[in-house]
């Protein structure tokens, strides 16, 4: 599934279904996020691109770094969007600006942009990320609700 991945830098959504809350105590994060469906925007601009940070993302066994890092290790990714020559932050903005979407913790996965309240959307109940990136042509998705260990690359 990961080698349908490129290498090239780009940007991409985790979705992510979290089952129980899952509290954030860290510098200026502070806050607690229900259970819900959430979508999280980043960017992979470091050496095996966008292949190499998904898989980061989706192993369990990975060393705390950034705020997804909890996210991703307490929920389970159900979803993955990319596209090469993409910027996190018009991500981030078109699924804030979703009917019924919501920033659920202002400055989750944005400590370091000057543009965004958060790269961290709650989806609502109707809405996937399916729908949300169909109308763009660069964008690629992979479902993965029904990929058995689809966290552990």
């Amino acid at each position: 599934m990961l080698d349908t991945i490129p290498r090239a830098r780009g940007a991409y959504i985790l979705e992510i279904a979290l089952d129980q809350p899952l509290a954030f105590e860290a510098a200026r994060l502070r806050g607690t996020l229900p259970p819900g469906r959430y979508a999280y925007a980043g960017s992979a601009n470091g050496p095996g691109g966008l292949q190499a940070r998904i898989a980061r993302h989706l192993r369990p066994d990975k060393r705390m770094h950034w705020h997804a890092d909890r996210l991703t290790t307490a929920g389970r990714v159900t979803g993955i969007a990319f596209a090469e020559r993409a910027h996190e932050c018009d991500l981030a903005q078109r699924l804030a600006a979703r009917p019924g979407a919501m920033i659920p913790l202002a400055g989750f996965g944005s400590s370091d942009c000057r543009h965004c309240r958060a790269h961290l959307v709650r989806l609502p109940d109707a809405d996937t990320l399916a729908s949300a990136v169909t109308d763009d042509a660069a964008m690629r998705y992979l479902d993965l609700s029904a990929v058995p260990g689809a966290n552990t690359p």
